[in-house]
């Protein structure tokens, strides 16, 4: 019925006047509104999934739960209702609609259908039955689906070998992950295409890409008994990972005998793709997830600010025994002093006496802030399974920023993160790492200025040549820093041993919990790693 129409009824039961100055009465009733605005509203509710706004354009009140079921039952992300041209005549409408649904883990599904409609109260309602649904729709019925999976697809490594066989040793099963029965949490956040007890990956990249590996089913939408369309599926994708085998067994083969928790962890550095990650522990990931102070490893990074602030690795300055700064009094290791050197040596023989003063007078908080970040420290980490981030918060006084100049104070960072550190010092730039090339990563690449990148591998080898890891038989052409990083509380302090570097294009670092000197604990690990690789 058009716009405007009205309905004159007659009536000597019901009066209404109109123009009664006329001497006469007429009885008009409006109907208000057009049914393509009724079912307008109607589909916008159904696509929103708003059950209430529905039922306010119905004729005559009834239970809309079978649109939840229908939702529920085959995990309808998205929903658009598209309408056609309405239909008129006698009171009654019918509006044509073609409904598509974007189901989860299975793609998309439309079918076509009409929306009735009917006056009731002067006014277009929805004259909803079952069939409004869906045609083939009868009371009762439920919608549910039958799929068939297709076989999982492959992790592999840089090679293109399988790893996720659960033969694969040496840290790797942390990496993968493994197959689990999917329970009912698992069903409600994968979608009804999966049922409790299927295979699903459960921790590592099993987890991380479970709807890429397993594919989509092929899938039977079927209402009551009744098959109402069959989609077909897909294979599920590999997933290729950066590890390249023979560093990892090199890797494996430098910490399996290191009797305290260790990690090993290298990166391509032109790439900054993770070749070989390695606990000798199994559970807690240390090397991704570890957050330990990285002591004077962290001299490498101080080091770039104050390079890039005109310091040069000839410039005098002084290693003394102790040193105060913000009222912070500050000694070496081993109460060391060596006087009068230059930049590189005092680097070389890790002189937290010469660092924590020129890092008050060249750098301050905000640049050793900036310098940080320029090499990973507070920047996101996307890898393809989970990793702590490097942290590096503000020094909020002197005594602080010279705690940090030698990796002490709030600093955390995993050995993952030092190695990028490494990498970024070896190739120039620093770049976010990641186990699998094809996933798009958050943190962008900065490119460190070339005096600073040159300055580092001449200080950098000197550590190797005649500073605090000569005496660890790393090979020829190695360039590093070692760590001894102090933790808890008290008098005396127990130690972390650190070594971090690059030798060509492999960057890597070695933590070592509580192993004490990195020169003479964690050096000689990566000294063995370089040798097997």
């Amino acid at each position: 019925m058009a716009r405007g129409r009205t309905i004159a009824i007659i009536s000597g039961a019901t009066v209404l006047a109109v123009g009664a100055a006329a001497g006469g009465a007429y009885y008009v009733l409006h109907t208000r509104g057009t049914p393509a605005e009724t079912a307008q509203r109607f589909a916008a509710a159904w696509q929103a999934g708003d059950k209430t706004a529905m039922t306010a354009e119905l004729a005559t009140p009834k239970q809309l739960g079978a649109y939840d079921q229908q939702r529920t039952a085959l995990s309808v992300e998205s929903a658009a209702i598209r309408l056609g041209r309405v239909t008129e005549g006698d009171g009654r409408a019918s509006v044509p609609y073609t409904a598509t649904f974007g189901l989860k883990n299975i793609g998309a599904w439309s079918y076509e259908g009409k929306i009735d409609l009917v006056v009731a109260d002067r006014t277009w309602k929805v004259d909803w039955k079952p069939a409004t649904l869906h045609p083939s729709m009868t009371e009762g019925a439920t919608f549910s689906i039958k799929t068939r999976w297709p076989e999982r697809a492959e992790i592999t490594d840089a090679e293109g070998d399988r790893i996720d066989t659960g033969t694969v040793g040496g840290s790797v099963q942390q990496l993968v992950g493994y197959l689990d029965k999917a329970t009912r949490k698992d069903v409600a956040k994968l979608g009804s295409s999966y049922k409790v007890g299927q295979a699903v990956g459960r921790g590592g990249l099993q987890e991380t890409f479970q709807e890429r590996l397993a594919g989509t089913p092929t899938t039977e939408i079927r209402l009551g008994d009744k098959t109402l369309e069959t989609i077909e599926g897909a294979k599920g994708e590999p997933v290729r990972t950066t590890l390249d085998p023979r560093a990892q067994a090199a890797a494996v083969t430098a910490i399996k005998k290191v009797k305290k928790p260790a990690s090993l962890v290298a990166i391509r550095a032109s790439t900054g793709e993770i070749l070989a990650v390695v606990n000798n522990v199994g559970g807690f990931n240390r090397a991704l997830d570890g957050r330990y102070p990285p002591g004077s490893t962290f001299k490498a990074v101080t080091a770039i600010g104050l390079l890039e602030a005109g310091v040069s690795p000839q410039d005098k300055v002084t290693c003394p025994q102790y040193a105060t700064v913000g009222g912070l009094k500050i000694r070496n290791s081993d109460k060391e002093s060596f006087g009068t050197v230059s930049f590189l040596d005092s680097f070389a023989h890790s002189c937290n006496t010469t660092f924590a003063p020129l890092a008050q007078a060249k750098l301050g908080a905000d640049k050793l802030l900036d310098t940080a970040e320029d090499v990973g420290f507070n920047q996101p980490l996307n890898i393809g399974v989970p990793a702590t981030q490097a942290s590096f918060p503000k020094a909020e006084s002197d005594a602080e920023l010279a705690a940090e100049s030698f990796g002490q104070a709030r600093i955390t960072a995993s050995p993952l993160s030092m190695a990028s550190v490494a990498a970024a010092i070896a190739d120039g730039t620093w770049r976010p790492p990641t186990l699998v090339p094809s996933i798009k990563q958050q943190a962008a690449e900065r490119r460190l200025p070339a005096r600073v990148k040159s300055g580092l591998h001449t200080m950098m080898s000197a550590v190797v040549t005649k500073g605090t890891a000569k005496s660890a038989g790393l090979p020829a052409g190695t360039h590093g820093k070692t760590g001894t990083a102090e933790y808890g509380t008290g008098e005396k302090l127990d130690s972390h041993a650190w070594f971090m570097g690059f030798k060509g294009d492999v960057a890597f670092a070695v933590v070592v919990e509580g192993g004490g000197g990195g020169g003479a604990v964690a050096a000689p690990i990566a000294a063995t790693f370089l040798k097997n690789l």
